[in-house]
């Protein structure tokens, strides 16, 4: 089981990360769950979901410490990072991190994932650069079977890219530890 938060500003792809890798996760024949809570403000306000992924059933969508923290910005790491477990893995988006310490009891995986979105001209994926690099740093599902069923996502919902496949791949390649 895996209890993951997704936190960061609206308009940065964060419930919509938690969105596509719950229904991935589903469709792969994992238990899921996903709540999410942001503020008013269409854009730059604070946003995030939490998503529980299973093979087991799940007792509670609000778990008490968290497995995976994603952050897509700085505020988001400060604010969430105290939920997560001993031994759990931070993601960070590091085009949004200033230079600072990080504790010895947690994991923490770095990408530059908006430097890496604009490389591959699909600025808006930036999230999918994140999920990328949660995937590979929790092995929580296969890579190529993530991709394809990503590309099948994007498919249903009439927005095929290979562009998205190529933010997720590139997360999940790129990923590296900082401490």
């Amino acid at each position: 089981m895996a209890d993951i938060m997704f936190a960061g500003i609206g308009g940065q792809g964060v419930l919509t990360a938690g969105k596509i890798l719950i229904q991935i996760a589903a469709e792969n024949g994992k238990n899921v769950s996903w709540t999410s809570e942001y503020s008013a403000e269409m854009r730059g306000g604070i946003a995030l979901c939490r998503v529980v992924v299973s093979d087991e059933e799940i007792g509670s969508p609000y778990p008490d410490t968290l497995d995976v923290l994603v952050c897509m910005n700085e505020d988001a790491y400060n604010t969430y990072v105290d939920q997560v477990a001993d031994g759990g893995k931070v993601i960070i988006n590091k085009s949004l991190f200033g230079e600072r310490d990080y504790p010895d009891n947690l994991e923490i995986i770095g990408i530059d994932a908006m430097g890496i979105s604009s490389e591959l001209q699909n600025a808006r994926g930036a999230n999918l650069v994140m999920v990328g690099a949660m995937i590979a740093a929790t092995g929580m599902m296969d890579k190529q079977q993530f991709a394809d069923t990503l590309k099948d996502y994007f498919e249903h919902k009439g927005k095929p890219s290979e562009k998205n496949v190529q933010c997720f791949e590139a997360g999940y390649e790129n990923a590296e530890n900082i401490n």
